[in-house]
This record gives C-alpha cells, structure tokens and sequence, in this order.
C-alpha cells in the first residue's frame, strides 16, 4: 500500500500493541522478511524510508527530523495513536528521533545496530564513502559494505544473501543515495544525550565484529537511557538479522513481549 509516496505493509492481529519497523541506508522494508515470523502477536508496521524501495524520492535535501516526520504521517494516516518503534542502523537514528519528536506516542524503543557519535577516524571513514557514493553511485561502496555487514563464513556460503542484499543497494538511485546517506553521516548529533533523557523501555543491541556501529556505540546509546538494557551478539556483524535471525529476533521479541503484552 502506499499513502503520500510512502509504501508500507500493516499485518498482524488488529487488537495487538502496534510495532513499527525501520530499515536501514540503501535497503527497503523487505530487510524485515527474517524478522516478521517471530513477530506474529503484534501488529507490525513497515514501510520504506524516504528515497527507498517503493517510496516517492525527497524533495530537497531531507533531515532526520524528515525521516521522524515521514512516519508520524504514517501513523496519522492509519490512525495508530502509539506504537514500539524498532530501528535499525540509519532506522534507529530514524526511532530515536521519533522517540524524542514524540514521547507520548513511543511505547517501547528497539535499537539495533546504529550509530552515536563517531570518533574522528570513523567520520573521515563514513563521509569518504559519501563522497565516493557521490561520484559513482552505490555501485562505488556495495562490495565493502558486504565485507562490513556479513561475517566471512557468511560471504563463503551464502551467495544468495551477498546478491539480495547487493541488488537491494545497487537498486537505488546515485543523486537520492547521497542525500539519505548524508543524513547518515551527520545526523547523529541530533539525537546524542538528548534532553530530558528518553525514558522508554528500550533494547539496544548490536554484534561484537560490528565495525561501523560496534559495541562502544550501542554501550554509550544504552548509557544516556535509563534502564536501557544492552546486547552484544558475539561473532555477528552489521547484518546479523538477515545472516543470523534467531540471534536478533529472540531477544527482540522477549522485550517486546515483555513491556507491551
């Protein structure tokens, strides 16, 4: 379905607690596949960010205000008061802004696998790869970005997983790209130790070969919300919900289960 260039997928049992699930940078809703099975008691949202898949491109320059206010419509539009918003990478700098943007309508935070503030050799790494995405496309960054995202026994073995994840990258259009993955690179400090501090139930999770949004992040992410609780896959890298789903989908659905039924 798709209401005001945003497409989207609502399932699940109409009286549950609503779950919102955000991808990540140059993937589409589609990245949930491994995640929805263990999900069936809630009423799970997910849609493609701004720039992605099915959803219209920006006009301008867009912010991560832009990518909190693009579901916040959404929910408008569905009429969905409140929901648990569960992000990941660029998705869970999108539902903390959200949580922020709107603390009366977030009932639980799930942050996996994203960015806090970078260290200077992190930023120089990220903003080359802007640049580098600028000049030639997602084609210029796809092939290291699998070497980060994927354990090596996954790159060995699973050639169906490097070509899914490979085409969803490649499917998008260089001069959009650049734009979401602007936000990326510098939207990080909008959303560090935020004032009042986010008070929500939140998970925050993460694997510990995680090189772009490893554990020092997720630990300091944990650190400026209270009761956060934090979890560190061992032997996992960025894309563990895709190569690895039980290790991530258990202890999200535990929490979910926990502080919303």
């Amino acid at each position: 379905m798709i209401h005001n260039g945003t497409a989207y997928d609502l399932t699940g049992p109409e009286d549950a607690p609503v779950v919102v699930l955000i991808h990540g940078l140059g993937l589409t809703r589609a990245v949930w596949q491994w995640m929805l099975p263990d999900l069936g008691k809630f009423r799970v949202l997910t849609y493609d960010l701004i720039g992605h898949g099915e959803t219209a491109p920006p006009d301008g320059d867009p912010t991560l205000r832009d990518l909190s206010d693009q579901l916040a419509a959404l929910l408008d539009h569905l009429n969905i008061r409140k929901a648990a918003i569960v992000g990941f990478s660029l998705g869970g700098m999108v539902a903390r802004r959200f949580a922020q943007d709107h603390r009366d309508r977030t009932t639980a935070l799930v942050v996996l696998h994203s960015a806090h503030r970078r260290t200077e050799k992190q930023q120089g790494a990220i903003l080359y790869r802007v640049t580098q995405a600028e000049a030639e496309g997602p084609e210029a960054t796809v092939e290291l970005a699998l070497q980060r995202w994927y354990t090596e026994a996954a790159q060995a073995t699973r050639p169906d997983l490097m070509d899914l994840t490979r085409h969803w990258v490649l499917a998008n259009r260089r001069e959009v790209y650049v734009k979401l993955y602007r936000i990326l690179a510098h939207g990080v400090d909008e959303i560090v130790a935020p004032r009042p501090p986010l008070t929500v139930p939140t998970l925050v999770l993460t694997g510990d070969e995680d090189t772009g949004n490893g554990p020092e992040m997720s630990m300091a992410i944990a650190e400026e919300i209270p009761r956060a609780r934090l979890v560190i896959l061992k032997g996992l890298r960025h894309m563990a919900l895709a190569e690895a789903p039980a290790a991530v989908n258990r202890p999200v659905a535990d929490f979910l289960t926990e502080v919303l039924l």
